[in-house]
């Protein structure tokens, strides 16, 4: 696909904030006929730009108390240990996000839990268990004034 043009741009940043809106109110915010707004998606999912749609869920009811934000350094600086690494975090439902990151330590892993104690356990039990861990440090997230995950 081409570069996005603005048109483009509006329907994405539209999506963003409202991914359940309808086709017809789409092509009103956006200034375009509905088949044309259609087409316009149409594309944007063919391409690859648009790669899903999900829900938003509330953490409070959804047992989500406890969120943090944990950096970990692998021992051993390996496509192996790497890949090691990767598959055992991918098990694991308390890692909501996990990136391979430059700087001091290899991953950033976003982490959510029930609680102190299931992270306590998570964090003992299961990140301090793997062979490839040589470093974890843990930023707990007080509050989060802007979140526009989707």
């Amino acid at each position: 696909m081409s570069a996005l043009d603005e048109t483009d741009s509006r329907i994405l940043r539209t999506l963003q904030r409202e991914g359940r809106i309808s086709n017809l109110a789409l092509a009103d915010r956006v200034g375009l006929s509905p088949s044309a707004c259609l087409r316009r998606m149409a594309n944007l999912e063919k391409s690859g730009v648009i790669r899903g749609y999900r829900a938003v869920l509330s953490p409070e009811k959804t047992g989500v108390g406890f969120v943090a934000y944990v950096t970990v350094g692998l021992s051993a600086h390996t496509k192996t240990a790497q890949e090691a690494f990767e598959r055992a975090i991918a098990r694991a439902p308390e890692v909501r996000e996990c990136h391979n990151i430059t700087g001091n330590v290899e991953y950033l892993l976003r982490i959510e839990a029930a609680d102190l104690a299931a992270y306590k356990h998570f964090h003992t039990e299961v990140l301090g268990t793997l062979p490839q861990v040589n470093a974890i440090t843990s930023y707990v997230v007080m509050g989060s004034p802007k979140d526009d995950r989707a």
